[in-house]
């Protein structure tokens, strides 16, 4: 029992106009279907290529997560950062790590965690009080007034956390914080 059936199509591999003679047919002919299986191997074999890729990537990371203490290369890589960046963090007191010797800085993973956490500022909110231009003195006046160097104000406002209002050009401090500060 043979079918009759003539069905103009077009080839999926070749986009060709074809009679094909069974409602499935595809491709033109064995060529362009041979053409078709090999690219669809060779589709496979790329994706399995870049799995392949990913996976290997992501290990060091894995591993990174399941380590207990981090060294400071780990730490960059964790955060995405430079080494250096990870440094300046330990040094601001961001990020608690421990010298054990030379070269031989160690961040606990539960400290990493704690840092990345976003902090509750609703605590904070109702113990910062907001000061008017009115009651703050500028930098320079500050400077001036006590005879105190631009870097050492600087650093004791940031040492001590002493909010700055900025307005334009010019940065004020709250005068009853800085007067109680330095009597």
């Amino acid at each position: 029992m043979s079918s009759n059936i003539r069905i103009q199509r077009i080839c999926q591999h070749c986009g060709e106009e074809f009679t094909a003679k069974t409602t499935v047919t595809k491709y033109c002919g064995d060529n362009c279907a041979k053409r078709a299986y090999k690219a669809r191997k060779k589709a496979e074999q790329i994706k399995a290529s870049n799995k392949e890729t990913l996976r290997i990537k992501i290990k060091p990371i894995e591993e990174l997560k399941a380590k207990e203490f981090l060294t400071v290369r780990d730490v960059s890589s964790l955060l995405n950062c430079s080494s250096r960046t990870v440094y300046r963090l330990i040094n601001n007191g961001s990020i608690k790590a421990v010298n054990l010797a030379d070269r031989m800085i160690r961040v606990k993973r539960s400290e990493l965690n704690t840092v990345l956490e976003p902090q509750k500022h609703e605590d904070n909110q109702s113990t910062i009080k907001e000061y008017d231009v009115s009651e703050c003195c500028t930098i320079t006046k500050i400077q001036s007034k006590y005879g105190i160097s631009d870097g050492a104000l600087q650093q004791l406002i940031k040492r001590h956390g002493l909010p700055k209002i900025k307005k334009g050009r010019y940065t004020y401090v709250p005068k009853i914080l800085i007067d109680d500060f330095f009597q």
